[in-house]
């Protein structure tokens, strides 16, 4: 299929025909990044759709597992922020095509692993990668999607961690089983490179900008823009939402294959043909959450109002998560996480499209890599804090933490965040 060019129309065109092929470019642009998150999601539930079987050759403990877990969340929280920073200086072309070869090489690298030592090593390295993701498809959202179209836009793409989960959970398992669980890793690597064709034919080398948006200095636009950005209680809001609802994610992500594993019993097979479900709930929250906060938009509502209306609607599905751990059904425990994930889900899509709401394009690939930093520090010690409770108690204390956190994280989204508009980029 021939992808809509972007070059700039002859001066005999009018305006409204480059207009229309840029508006068909940019959704080929946000179903590419959905393929993007997909892959990276394939990526990483390789290692925690094949944890019990790791665990038993290499004879890990839950807190072992736990760090190797962690070593990856250190990277990434790491990666979001810095990376954001890069993607604003590169572009978001470069930086997320560096990124992709780069998580895809150490995904095949990690079939070659025979020590926990070595596994530890790669899944700090595939965190660097990988974080470049979200930084990088939120900066192409705001610069490409006018503000009644980004929450669909993101949920788009952010959709994809969904589908890769359940891709993941659904395919992983039969490779392991017939092939031996190194080849799975080959297999998710490869997926990459695949990606990167289609990336460099669909993104314009250039991204839409106005006349007066190139004639800023770009170090002195940073700089102020940093500057007024730390001093806005919007930025902190987005950081505490993030920082209290991310982990909420990589808890059923890193999780739920070895709790199926230990509490419910399940045989790798059985995993293949449960643990996708959850997954397939979150994408639906994922569509759930931009569609009704761009209705709401639609119907009059002021952009973050809405925003907050479906952080508060979808912080009451997360409460799921308790019976999920004190049911002794398991169709109904994975009934009640399908539903925590599909909460969690809709609330992530508000998270990732505020910072597009609030700030400038220039610096939005920044602000989503602060609150990416405080997500991954605080993901890394609770997935640490859930490796010594399970070693020790069991996993229900994990389920109340994951239900009950994101009620403070909607509080500090619907307290702190009280700017009616955006803040401007300051001038040259």
């Amino acid at each position: 299929m021939k992808i809509p060019s972007a070059s700039p129309a002859a001066p005999d065109e009018s305006l409204n025909v480059g207009l229309l092929a840029m508006n068909r470019r940019r959704w080929w642009i946000v179903w590419t990044l959905f393929l993007s998150t997909a892959i990276n999601y394939v990526n990483r539930q390789t290692l925690s759709v094949l944890a019990p079987v790791i665990s038993r050759e290499f004879h890990l403990t839950h807190i072992q597992l736990s760090h190797i877990f962690g070593s990856f969340q250190v990277a990434y929280a790491g990666t979001w922020f810095l990376g954001g920073v890069f993607l604003d200086l590169v572009g978001t072309r470069i930086g997320l095509s560096l990124a992709v070869v780069w998580w895809s090489l150490v995904s095949m690298s990690t079939g070659f692993v025979h020590s926990a030592s070595a596994l530890s090593s790669l899944r700090f390295l595939l965190g660097i990668g990988e974080g470049l993701n979200w930084p990088g498809a939120s900066k192409a959202v705001a610069e490409f999607f006018p503000p009644h179209e980004r929450s669909v836009a993101v949920a788009i793409f952010d959709s994809g961690s969904s589908v890769g989960g359940a891709v993941a959970a659904l395919s992983i398992p039969w490779i392991a089983l017939v092939f031996g669980w190194r080849s799975a890793f080959v297999f998710s690597g490869i997926l990459g490179f695949l990606w990167l064709v289609l990336w460099l034919m669909v993104y314009p080398r250039d991204k839409p900008a106005t006349g007066k948006e190139r004639s800023k200095p770009v170090n002195k636009l940073n700089r102020q823009a940093w500057v007024a950005m730390l001093k806005r209680p919007d930025t902190w809001a987005v950081v505490a939402g993030r920082s209290l609802t991310d982990p909420i994610w990589w808890f059923y992500v890193f999780w739920l294959p070895q709790y199926l594993s230990d509490t419910r019993g399940f045989s790798l097979k059985q995993i293949a043909a449960f643990a996708w479900i959850p997954f397939v709930a979150a994408d639906l929250g994922n569509f759930v959450g931009g569609f009704a906060s761009s209705a709401l938009i639609k119907r009059g509502m002021p952009v973050l109002r809405a925003r907050k209306t479906v952080c508060i609607a979808s912080s009451i599905p997360m409460l799921a998560g308790i019976p999920a751990a004190l049911s002794s059904s398991s169709f109904w425990s994975v009934t009640f996480i399908c539903i925590a994930l599909l909460g969690y889900a809709s609330w992530s899509t508000m998270g990732l499209t505020l910072p597009s709401d609030l700030f400038p394009s220039n610096i939005v690939a920044s602000v989503t890599g602060l609150s990416g930093l405080g997500a991954g520090l605080a993901g890394t010690g609770f997935t640490l804090l859930v490796g010594t409770l399970v070693d020790q108690f069991s996993y229900l204390p994990a389920f109340v933490i994951a239900a009950l956190a994101p009620l403070l994280a909607t509080a500090s989204i619907v307290f702190l965040i009280r700017t009616p508009t955006r803040m401007e980029a300051p001038e040259s």
